[in-house]
């Protein structure tokens, strides 16, 4: 987002509503053309995976099925609506079961290289991500928390399949 409002409330809510970066008025141009290289550098990447073969399409993990080419998720075959970032956090947890993320990882890798950013953003979407995905929020089967870490993807043994 590229805006002249400034104030952090503005900030957050934009980031949370799936903006990639936040940069107010008055900017640099070299700030900016920064700004852009590390999106394009995270699309590399992501296109690398794909080129090797590092990711699979779909993944069909217990009632939800993710379509990482076209970005769908359905849950017992209903689309589920889900935001850039909380797709992007569900594909990225999902195709590593187990791994353990602190947020500064997370904000990382889904929102950007050397993204700065408040860990608030991270927990809003994963209980927004957890609210589309999960049938008790309050006992989260997919996306757990990791006391002191962070949030981890449950592993096959620990899912009803």
């Amino acid at each position: 987002m590229l805006t002249s409002k400034s104030e952090e409330l503005d900030k957050v809510l934009g980031l949370e509503l799936g903006a990639d970066d936040y940069l107010t008025k008055p900017f640099s141009i070299r700030g900016l053309i920064a700004r852009i290289k590390a999106i394009c550098r995270r699309i590399d990447i992501e296109d690398d995976k794909k080129e090797k073969g590092d990711s699979k399409e779909i993944l069909n993990i217990a009632n939800l099925t993710i379509d990482l080419e076209k970005r769908k998720v359905t849950k017992y075959d209903q689309p589920v609506d889900l935001t850039v970032k909380e797709f992007d956090l569900l594909a990225l947890f999902a195709q590593h079961p187990g791994r353990a993320y602190n947020r500064q990882e997370l904000l990382d890798l889904v929102w950007g290289y050397s993204f700065i950013g408040y860990e608030h953003t991270v927990n809003s979407h994963i209980n927004r991500l957890r609210n589309k995905i999960e049938e008790d929020t309050a006992n989260p089967e997919f996306i757990k928390t990791v006391w002191g870490v962070g949030y981890r993807f449950a592993e096959k043994d620990e899912l009803d399949i």
